[in-house]
């Protein structure tokens, strides 16, 4: 019987790896099957493409990613991206310094997720009718002040943009910089490691007397701010702020960051490896469809499929390790040297 046992938690735990390993998998059979399908998409210049059109919706993924670990959900990402974009565009428009629209941008973000944490902190509203509702709200607002219509922005940004020190684009650089300051804090900041165990055990980590609702109210104003920051990166691509911007935006960085190995019931993923890995799985879809000339009706449904694949892995590797804590509750509480 305890044979039996040990040889079911080593296959678990064989299998555990696996899922846990499962972005790196991904990303090398994507990489090899878009490489087959067209030479083209191996080339360092595409590849220094796609980390470029990937940096925006990675910076948006490391917020979600925060969001995520305390077991929640930021939905109006996407919304904050436009409001914040709207109040970035409309400074520029009136001649204001590029800076003094980052940070009116920035602030806007930082506003918007104070809000979300308030009423999930002071209300209890689970975090995904709070943000359903200000997604939709924000996006509304969005709409009311631009009157439906475009905003084009001065060519200023655009320059900006351009910038490749070393070769490399300006926004991998800023995606690089958030990714290396998220992972600092994460790792060593005692509010990062507060994050972590509520997303484990929130009623445990209560009881240890961290603080539940600053932690929350954390993780959202990150995650406004870096919406707001990837707004930014975005529409200086573009040039354009149009009624559509961020639309559907919130859909791919959750997909990043599941797919990096971030669980969608808290308390397990990073940001590096992990949310980089997933956002650059993202991209590198989006673009090797196009690469590989399939359909442009098909291209969702490939999309689609790539975000059910890094649910059903998250589930997954989430029922092997309550299977696994199962099994070491009982081997903790049997008898010493029973059989």
């Amino acid at each position: 019987m305890r044979e039996t046992n040990r040889r079911g938690i080593l296959r678990d735990r064989f299998v555990l790896g696996v899922l846990r390993s499962s972005p790196f998998i991904l990303f090398a059979l994507l990489l090899l099957t878009f490489g087959l399908l067209s030479p083209r998409f191996l080339q360092p210049s595409t590849l220094l493409l796609i980390l470029n059109q990937a940096s925006y919706i990675g910076i948006l993924a490391v917020g979600m990613t925060l969001v995520l670990l305390t077991a929640g959900i930021d939905l109006s990402v996407g919304s904050i991206m436009y409001l914040a974009a709207t109040v970035a565009g409309l400074l520029l428009q009136r001649d204001l310094p590029i800076a003094a629209a980052l940070a009116a941008c920035l602030a806007t973000g930082a506003l918007y997720g104070a809000v979300n944490a308030f009423f999930i902190t002071r209300f209890n509203v689970i975090p995904f009718v709070v943000t359903l509702a200000t997604l939709i709200a924000g996006r509304g607002l969005g709409l009311a002040i631009t009157r439906s219509e475009g905003l084009t922005l001065p060519n200023s940004l655009f320059t900006l943009s351009s910038l490749r020190p070393f070769g490399v684009p300006i926004a991998v650089y800023v995606f690089a910089g958030v990714v290396l300051l998220a992972t600092l804090f994460l790792q060593l900041t005692p509010l990062g490691r507060h994050i972590y165990a509520i997303g484990n055990d929130p009623d445990a980590a209560e009881k240890a007397g961290l603080n539940r609702k600053r932690t929350i109210v954390a993780v959202y104003v990150v995650s406004g701010v870096c919406a707001a920051l990837a707004a930014f990166v975005s529409i200086s691509q573009l040039g354009i702020v149009n009624p559509s911007f961020g639309e559907g935006e919130e859909l791919d960085a959750v997909a990043a960051a599941v797919l990096g190995g971030t669980s969608l019931f808290g308390g397990v993923g990073s940001v590096f490896p992990g949310t980089v890995l997933g956002t650059l799985l993202i991209q590198m879809v989006q673009s090797g469809l196009v690469f590989a000339r399939v359909d442009i009706f098909i291209q969702p449904l490939v999309q689609a499929l790539v975000i059910l694949v890094a649910v059903l892995i998250d589930s997954a590797r989430n029922g092997l390790l309550a299977r696994l804590r199962r099994r070491t509750i009982r081997k903790t509480v049997s008898v010493p040297g029973g059989d």
